[in-house]
């Protein structure tokens, strides 16, 4: 899978940015799309125009950790892995028997855009099992990614030249967006457009990067790690209308 989003969408943590960066522009022309494309055949791809983009393919998957896909009311998941508590969010969710991992996650954004407040990291540490999704709200222009506390997905994330974000599970399609600006998506962690990347596992402790070495030698984006000795500042959500959209307050 694959998701760019252009910098006004999802702001790329400045950390993730090398000295040794690629030129290209995930964006300009499709060019990374098309590679893409072109390395996992019979994929598909929703444009979002100036916004971003976002790409799924069920080749290469692997059969334990499947790839999936689900557009509901305008919001778009890609979605890998599988949720252990399947049953149970289902019922929590009230969806029905057809409902899929992809449209769980889905209705788990809409319960915190719409139905707050609720803790985001509590929501997310609600879903029991393997692994990583991202969420695009094409109404409200906001992202919603994370990661199991395992790891058990592989999922990296990285900058191109022009600072827009990018995410995929295949390290080499990174390489080619953004050099050496990328590294793998934290885990037990999620990023949202408003909040920017947290712990929900330890959702009170900073998120820091430590800078990220190759082979090489050479600096290669940022691994972020949970700070135990810092603590979050604890904002309060403002009680406002039912009707309200919750999604810059998560």
């Amino acid at each position: 899978m694959l998701a760019v989003f252009d910098k006004s969408v999802a702001k790329s943590p400045e950390a993730l940015q090398s000295p040794h960066s690629g030129t290209l522009s995930a964006l300009k022309d499709g060019v990374l799309v098309h590679h893409f494309s072109s390395v996992h055949p019979g994929s598909v791809t929703v444009n979002f125009g100036s916004a971003g983009l976002v790409a799924c393919s069920l080749d290469k998957q692997n059969p334990l950790l499947p790839r999936l896909f689900a557009v509901v009311d305008n919001i778009f998941c890609l979605f890998q892995g599988h949720i252990e508590n399947f049953v149970l969010l289902k019922q929590q969710y009230g969806l029905n028997k057809t409902a899929n991992e992809a449209v769980i996650v889905i209705e788990a954004y809409r319960t915190l855009r719409d139905r707050g407040p609720y803790p985001a990291d509590q929501v997310v540490r609600g879903i029991q099992g393997k692994f990583a999704f991202i969420v695009y709200d094409s109404t409200s222009r906001a992202t919603f990614i994370a990661v199991d506390a395992d790891g058990s997905v592989p999922f990296f994330w990285g900058t191109d030249s022009e600072g827009h974000l990018v995410l995929s599970d295949d390290d080499e399609i990174l390489k080619k967006g953004c050099g050496k600006s990328f590294a793998p998506f934290p885990e037990g962690c999620f990023f949202t457009t408003s909040g920017g990347l947290r712990s929900f596992e330890h959702p009170l402790n900073e998120v820091k990067p430590v800078p990220r070495v190759d082979s090489s030698g050479q600096v290669c984006g940022a691994n972020f790690s949970v700070d135990k000795e810092s603590k979050r500042e604890s904002v309060g959500i403002p009680r406002v209308g039912s009707a309200s959209n919750w999604s810059s307050n998560f």
